[in-house]
């Protein structure tokens, strides 16, 4: 992505393993009880399993260099994190964390990294990225003047819970990058109420809020989206197939005239039709994220068919699962519909499907 995301070569057996350590964990720290008692709470985090997520495994730290304590891995790492955290739910700010040392890395300023950098490796803080404005990742909801911030962004992911923001902000010619501490002078987050309980979302408001500016180049939030696209996507991926999964155990265990429900063929069919949108999104989604993390030409192309075929994909196969689980499916009691939410939810992040699509189709004309 820039000189300073050049990370150490990591084989794809050491990615699985750290998926698989991912998966061990959350299934030992952050079962579906613990995730929904998170839900209810104020900040929505799960605050042990992220301290344990970053101690243990150091997933903050992954796309960091070491030269500003990181791992010295990269975002291909992050991406095979978050797929198996989209499994689980576990209301933990590891996608919102590494979108904002994205934005600090593609800003690639030496003095920044050294003061924000280690922090965030470490876990001592959580970052998250202030973008959007009331329509939507078109254009920032913040104005910045003379060092200043003012304005509100909106769907501020886990800003709750946040230490520092990192804020894109809308200036007389240009985007412009900058750091602000949540506690800072001026500054007041309002919790939303959302569908998703898993996905906490704020309005973080600026009232002549002093910030540092990040110097940065004018291409950043074009290259920040499509990273944002191709990790939203992986995530995506693994909710869907965990959501595939739940379906597919209910069907075996389910019993209807005598038989398991799993046995009648027309069921057969839907899940397997469930299985391949699983398996073709998981393929596009990891293209788009080595593609990002590359610099490929391609990586905005396929970073919007990622999160166009993923957004589909997920709430295709949650919308499927709600059905085959009949009435329980519909209950807020019941896993499946938690996915169903996410799925929804996700889809309406960094650009609706649709609005990608349109995107799309006038570069395709011009």
């Amino acid at each position: 992505m820039t000189a300073t995301t050049e990370s150490t070569a990591i084989s794809a057996e050491d990615r699985a393993a750290l998926a698989e350590a991912i998966s061990e964990l959350v299934t030992r720290r952050g079962d579906s009880a613990s995730a929904r008692a998170a839900m209810r709470h104020t900040p929505r985090i799960d605050r042990a399993l992220w301290d344990t997520l970053c101690a243990e495994i150091g997933v903050a730290s992954l796309p960091i260099p070491e030269a500003y304590g990181g791992g010295g891995a990269s975002f291909t790492e992050t991406g095979a994190v978050l797929e198996e955290l989209g499994r689980s739910l576990c209301p933990v700010p590891v996608l919102t964390s590494a979108l904002a040392t994205a934005a600090i890395l593609l800003a690639d300023d030496d003095a920044t990294n050294r003061e924000l950098l280690p922090a965030l490796a470490a876990g001592e803080q959580i970052a998250t990225l202030c973008w959007a404005d009331p329509r939507g990742w078109s254009s920032p909801g913040v104005n910045a003047d003379a060092g200043l911030l003012s304005g509100a962004a909106e769907y501020v992911i886990d800003a709750e819970s946040a230490d520092l923001f990192i804020v894109l902000a809308g200036g007389r010619e240009t985007t412009t990058l900058h750091a602000v501490g949540a506690d800072a002078d001026g500054v007041r987050i309002t919790p939303l109420p959302v569908v998703d309980a898993s996905r906490p979302l704020a309005r973080v408001e600026f009232d002549e809020t002093p910030a540092t500016t990040i110097p940065s180049g004018p291409d950043l939030p074009v290259r920040l989206r499509i990273l944002a696209w191709a990790l939203l996507a992986v995530e995506q991926v693994g909710g869907a197939a965990a959501a595939l999964d739940l379906t597919v155990d209910y069907t075996k265990s389910r019993k209807q005239f005598g038989r398991t429900i799993g046995s009648f063929q027309a069921l057969k069919h839907r899940m397997a039709d469930m299985y391949a949108a699983v398996e073709a999104a998981r393929s596009v989604a990891r293209a788009a994220v080595a593609a990002a993390v590359a610099g490929a030409p391609d990586a905005e192309d396929l970073a919007a068919a990622a999160h166009v075929q993923c957004s589909e994909a997920f709430c295709l196969v949650a919308g499927e699962g709600i059905q085959l689980h009949g009435g329980i499916g519909i209950t807020a009691e019941h896993d499946i519909a938690l996915f169903f939410k996410r799925a929804h939810g996700s889809a309406q992040l960094f650009g609706q499907p649709h609005e990608v699509i349109d995107e799309l189709s006038r570069r395709l004309l011009a």
